[in-house]
């Protein structure tokens, strides 16, 4: 490992998956994206089938970079609330077992596992909090794929088991490492509602 990478490793080699595990967590992996891609196709063609409006724009002439700007901003707080509460729910003593619990397999994430998920998780957890707020917004195709770039990144950033910025990274590690703290993405809601813990604090217990 690079000395400019080990520098910033959040785990233990021993923690990390095996060529099995990453095997299964590809194909897992592509078999949600097959999914991602069919619902949003799906999405397409339902609206022309009913007739309504597309739940995108698909305007000639593009979005002003304030548009983009403000659609991006609104749609990062109305995800944080989406996924927050979502994925506070799938920790549910009566839920996780059933449907979250294959995520938290990797206890030292690695980027292929951001998407790795029940089919359920994910059509909930993942594909409806980031397709929704420019769904509701009416935002232009070209602003839907700046957002899905982004929120890619972020997820797969934040699960690299790496902390190249500011500790994000490190709080979702900690989240995989100890459960019940840090559900939000941006921190927004975990820092409402006390589950905001840092790394190393004696709070962040593991419970599941």
């Amino acid at each position: 490992m690079a000395p400019f990478s080990a520098r910033h490793k959040l785990q233990k080699q021993e923690k990390q998956p095996t060529l099995s595990e990453l095997w299964d967590c590809f194909l897992v992996v592509s078999r949600n994206q097959g999914i991602s891609t069919l619902f949003h196709i799906g999405i397409l063609k339902l609206d022309k089938y009913l007739g309504r409006p597309s739940a995108y724009r698909f305007d000639d002439v593009l979005p002003s970079a304030l548009e983009i700007i403000r659609d991006l901003a609104v749609g990062v707080i109305i995800r944080e609330i989406l996924f927050y509460y979502t994925h506070r729910l799938l920790h549910h003593p009566k839920l996780y077992p059933l449907i979250h619990k294959p995520h938290h397999r990797f206890t030292a994430p690695v980027a292929l596992a951001a998407q790795y998920a029940s089919v359920t998780e994910h059509i909930f957890a993942n594909i409806l909090p980031i397709s929704i707020p420019l769904m509701i917004m009416h935002s232009h195709i070209v602003t839907f794929w700046l957002f899905l770039a982004l929120e890619l990144v972020e997820t797969t950033t934040v699960h690299s088991g790496y902390d190249f910025f500011a500790g994000s990274a490190q709080r979702h590690d900690s989240h995989h490492e100890h459960f019940m703290v840090n559900f939000g993405t941006v921190g927004l809601l975990d820092w409402v509602h006390g589950t905001s813990v840092r790394v190393g604090s004696s709070s962040s217990k593991k419970s599941q």
